[in-house]
């Protein structure tokens, strides 16, 4: 059987890399039996993340061979992405001609190549289908709705995800219950991120511009991080600056706080004059984006976070981080405080942002861990693609 795998930004990286070792795993052990056939697995890299920071740190930390086949599409409108994904992705269909494409989460890469493999009568699995926010001027919702509509395999995270897809109509030969792949990532390297220490990781990807770092207190309680990249909060001066007053003017006099820094919000604070001020603020420390072991382990040590990321909800909502969601609506429900999770929205309304800090400062980190997530569901996702193949 030959499978090939998409990915195309980071967050496809965590959730590739498990699936890859599920892989070797059952080739080595059909190896050791001496038995056939083993599975071909070809890794296809879009390469809509493309610099170093965004991509290739990624492979090293979470030991992936470099991509078999690199489409170099890079940055883009989504139209241009989807478009030159899908026009390079056809040619390497009818080259390598697989059983099965895998693409997983819900960025371009997999709309794009789901259609792709479809149109070439190609069975694909969608790793993280199901998820739903409800809101369509997400161009991720876009992705996941189309990705599952025409995937033959749809492998959920959680049960909520699995009622999402039966209540469009889905048939259940189609839904498989696997758990969270990126959760095997976060346990395969709890270890690894626990001997990292935080000021090195601070000196490491400091803003080149910053002053020396404030010390970051040794008080259980820890210190607060922020993640910021959406459209929606950082592309209008009239809802990111007051966001920024709140951190600079009341949060960051309760917690030193670090902020790990996407380049698109970047130029937009730059652009509205109030970068400067965030870097010279005493109480706060700039960071370049991070490596995924380096922010592991700031959400490991942290006491709480704010973010518009929904996978930082999934790994808060295990690791115990009390998390304030910058987004009116959420496709991860299950890491909601209201179903056990750790995660509350606030959208980007300060006052109800201040409201949660506060409130979140007073109550301890709770560890939750959903159903299935556990660190063997790459496992699953492999069991369920053999077993689909041989129905």
């Amino acid at each position: 059987m030959k499978i090939l795998s998409v990915v195309g930004a980071r967050p496809n990286f965590m959730k590739i890399a498990p699936f890859f070792r599920a892989i070797k795993a059952y080739n080595d052990l059909l190896l050791t039996a001496h038995r056939s056939p083993l599975i071909h697995h070809l890794l296809v890299h879009t390469g809509q993340h493309y610099d170093d920071r965004m991509s290739n740190s990624f492979f090293e930390q979470l030991e992936i061979p470099q991509a078999d086949i690199n489409l170099g599409v890079g940055s883009g409108s989504h139209a241009e992405q989807v478009g030159n994904t899908m026009i390079e992705f056809e040619k390497v269909l009818k080259a390598e001609k697989p059983d099965w494409v895998v693409v997983v989460g819900d960025v371009n890469a997999i709309l794009a190549c789901s259609v792709t493999a479809k149109k070439e009568n190609i069975k694909c699995c969608h790793i993280e289908a199901g998820l739903r926010s409800g809101d369509r001027s997400m161009p991720e919702e876009i992705n996941r709705l189309v990705a599952d509509r025409i995937s033959d395999l749809l492998l959920t995270p959680d049960l909520i995800s699995s009622q999402n897809l039966r209540n469009e109509g889905v048939s259940e030969q189609r839904i498989k219950f696997v758990g969270n792949i990126m959760i095997d990532t976060l346990e395969a390297s709890r270890q690894r991120t626990s001997l990292l220490k935080i000021d090195e990781i601070i000196s490491h990807n400091l803003i080149q511009e910053s002053p020396a770092p404030c010390a970051l207190s040794p008080a259980p309680d820890g210190f607060a991080v922020v993640t910021l990249h959406r459209p929606s909060n950082v592309d209008r001066i009239e809802v990111l600056e007051p966001i920024v007053r709140f951190i600079l003017d009341e949060a960051c006099s309760e917690r030193v706080f670090i902020w790990t820094l996407h380049p698109r919000t970047r130029k937009k604070l730059e652009g509205f004059l109030l970068f400067n001020e965030i870097l010279m603020h005493k109480n706060l420390i700039l960071l370049e984006p991070l490596s995924y072991l380096g922010m592991l382990k700031l959400n490991m040590e942290a006491g709480i976070m704010l973010t518009d990321s929904g996978g930082l909800q999934e790994e808060c909502t295990v690791l115990g981080t009390p998390c304030l969601t910058l987004r009116w609506n959420t496709e991860r429900p299950v890491t909601l405080l209201e179903h056990g999770g750790a995660s509350v929205l606030v959208g980007n309304n300060v006052d109800k942002i201040q409201e949660e800090f506060f409130r979140a400062l007073k109550q301890p980190g709770n560890p939750v861990r959903p159903d299935l997530w556990d660190g063997h569901a790459a496992e699953r996702c492999l069991k369920a693609i053999l077993e689909f193949n041989s129905e």
